[in-house]
């Protein structure tokens, strides 16, 4: 690829590198489609889903009657208040507690929980995951790939022993942020496509490796198919009403004592978003790498689309912010993955995409210009 061949959404800042993202004739991408598609939705009918779809499952003798996954952030948190105080759900909710986690993260989900919910923390072996999340540093890019495993298995194993049959997570990030499409038209998804999207296809891939051998694994396995599993719905939130984050971020801060950071966030210009843990900084950096955009780039590319941000003052603060790398946790990530200085450069260098930045004075910098 040639730094001259990339592209970027006409109304947003998606980029062409971005996994199963498409363009159409004026350049919008799929996201900014998806956009325009909800102004004219018919979201009543598919409120008398979500009515019909809670109806099947709403408890009348007080037993949780669906599942959410929830680390206390502003998403998880806004679908629990609504599942319990607008649709007479009773909602269990349960974090998979992530590794390095932040002090705020952890104000928040206690915030969440006194807030009124029920709720479960699931802690996977600590040296199961830090091994699953450095193959995935090492093997994927994805340095927290052991946790993303967690957070999509945990919860199907959960609701089987609980007796729940429906797991609402948040939004589809493939329809609302740009990507796979196969969604859009229905609510209900299953184990193959969190795999194959929200896993990218590296499951098995991760799971197999040698280093895994006899370590415990329970919490990062899918259920073998049975007749519990497949009773079990899995649907995102946004499929039934137009998703805002900013707007999600307001319910949870107000309802459910949701507290933003006193400073932005590494590689973004916001502060209320992805406060629970030092990973997902590091996550961030490893896409811009990879990919040429990071967390200030889809946090602008989100404002745009809602309205709130014109296009030439997300480019300014994308040229400012992105790719910013969290220096501020170097020492915990070194220490986590138990790795030299120079080994994890290795790492970092490996994810790189040369086609579009070089390696000047011992730092990654871009070829291109966001335009």
């Amino acid at each position: 690829m040639n730094p001259s061949d990339l592209k970027w959404c006409s109304n947003c800042l998606a980029m062409s590198t971005r996994n199963r993202i498409s363009f159409d004739e004026r350049g919008f991408c799929n996201a900014c489609r998806w956009m325009e598609r909800k102004k004219s939705l018919d979201w009543n009918t598919r409120q008398s889903e979500l009515n019909n779809l809670l109806d099947d499952h709403r408890s009348q003798t007080g037993e949780y009657d669906c599942l959410v996954p929830c680390s206390g952030g502003k998403d998880g948190s806004y679908v629990a208040y609504n599942l319990k105080h607008k649709y007479n759900m009773n909602p269990l909710c349960l974090t998979v507690t992530p590794p390095l986690s932040l002090p705020l993260g952890d104000e928040n989900l206690k915030s969440f929980v006194e807030s009124g919910y029920s709720h479960i923390s699931i802690n996977p072996d600590n040296e199961t995951m830090r091994l699953l999340n450095k193959l995935g540093f090492e093997k994927m890019g994805f340095p927290y790939y052991g946790w993303l495993i967690a957070i999509q298995s945990a919860p199907i194993a959960m609701a089987i022993n609980m007796g729940i049959d429906l797991i609402f997570y948040g939004e589809d990030g493939e329809i609302e942020y740009g990507g796979s499409e196969e969604t859009d038209k229905d609510p209900i998804f299953n184990i193959e496509y969190m795999k194959r999207i929200y896993l990218e296809g590296g499951y098995e891939k991760v799971l197999n490796s040698k280093e895994l051998i006899n370590k415990d694994l329970n919490f990062f396995k899918f259920p073998e198919v049975s007749e519990s599993a497949e009773k079990i719905k899995l649907t995102h939130w946004s499929y039934f009403e137009n998703w805002d984050p900013y707007r999600n971020y307001l319910v949870a801060k107000e309802h459910c004592g949701l507290k933003e950071s006193d400073e932005t966030n590494s590689g973004t210009f916001t502060n209320f978003s992805q406060n629970d843990q030092a990973l997902y900084s590091l996550h961030t950096y490893l896409m811009y790498l990879k990919y040429g955009f990071g967390r200030a780039n889809q946090d602008a590319s989100i404002e745009i689309r809602r309205g709130a941000m014109s296009r030439s003052q997300a480019v300014n603060l994308v040229n400012l912010y992105d790719g910013q790398f969290p220096d501020e946790h170097m020492d915990t990530f070194l220490n986590y993955y138990k790795m030299s200085k120079e080994d994890f450069d290795i790492v970092l260098d490996k994810w790189a995409n040369k086609d579009i930045f070089e390696k000047i004075e011992g730092f990654w910098r871009p070829k291109f210009k966001v335009v």
